[in-house]
């Protein structure tokens, strides 16, 4: 008769016997991603962009390699470290960074600070009533959006209409995108390098002014432009203004030497990417 070695041995394989768990790579596991509210809702996006109508965007959280990105002198030095971590960041690759409206491009700036580096942000802030600057320990977490408001009748093409005061002309607008910016910021600082005429505010309207009562004629929008009286133009300034969704970076200030408390915008500084 065989002998049964599994069984003299006390080895033998039952059905109760738990399965041996397979050991698992370091690398097996899932980047955690998390959805970021558009303080734009979709709403300004033309109709064949990723975003339209689209109230949220989904990111995942910094890593490392995104870390080397915010620190690399090369992109520093071009200054499109930040939107080239950015577009890492955004898992929808049809969505490109400087495509995104501003508001929204500065909710995901703070919800990558928040998941990448926690939800303190401290900086200097210099007090208006003694001027004196102090530490001061920012919360993330309270930044809100600051949304459109509901009665702007946006088109199907992103744009909405304004109508000017004195003139009383109709003004089709859109909002200007992250792209529109860089340019207007480029315009700025060759502008201060040649010694010429700043001309942010009117090279502004001529990104942002699509029509003018339904005329398209950009030789006619450009003399408007420059004819505008001022009482429309600080109109369209301010009116536009408080239509654009963003983040409020509005918050409450005590001065920890003279005690004074007033609202302060909150500062970007390299303390906001870059802390100690």
């Amino acid at each position: 008769m065989p002998r049964n070695n599994e069984s003299r041995l006390g080895t033998e394989k039952t059905e109760k016997d738990p399965p041996i768990p397979e050991k698992k790579s370091v690398l097996d596991f899932v980047l955690p991603t998390e959805f970021v509210d558009l303080p734009t809702q979709g709403r300004f996006y033309p109709e064949d962009h990723p975003l339209h109508n689209v109230d949220a965007i989904e990111i995942r959280y910094m890593t490392a390699k995104d870390t080397d990105i915010l620190t690399s002198k090369s992109l520093l030095k071009k200054g499109i470290a930040i939107d080239r971590m950015l577009q890492n960041v955004i898992v929808d690759k049809n969505i490109k960074v400087n495509e995104l409206f501003l508001g929204d491009k500065n909710a995901i700036l703070v919800a990558s600070r928040i998941n990448g580096f926690g939800e303190q942000y401290e900086v200097k802030v210099g007090c208006t009533s003694c001027g004196i600057s102090s530490n001061h320990a920012f919360d993330l977490s309270e930044i809100k959006s600051k949304e459109a408001p509901e009665d702007i009748k946006i088109s199907d093409d992103g744009t909405f209409s304004i109508m000017l005061p004195k003139t009383e002309i109709e003004v089709k607008c859109r909002l200007l995108s992250g792209k529109d910016e860089d340019k207007l910021f480029a315009s700025s600082l060759s502008n201060k390098k040649h010694k010429l005429e700043e001309n942010t505010l009117t090279n502004q309207f001529r990104m942002l002014i699509v029509s003018l009562n339904g005329e398209t004629d950009r030789r006619l929008v450009e003399k408007f432009i420059e004819v505008m009286p001022a009482l429309d133009s600080n109109f369209l300034r301010k009116k536009y203004e408080s239509i654009v969704p963003n983040v409020d970076l509005d918050f409450d200030f005590v001065c920890p030497e003279c005690d004074a408390e007033t609202v302060i915008d909150m500062p970007f500084s390299t303390e906001f990417f870059w802390p100690n």
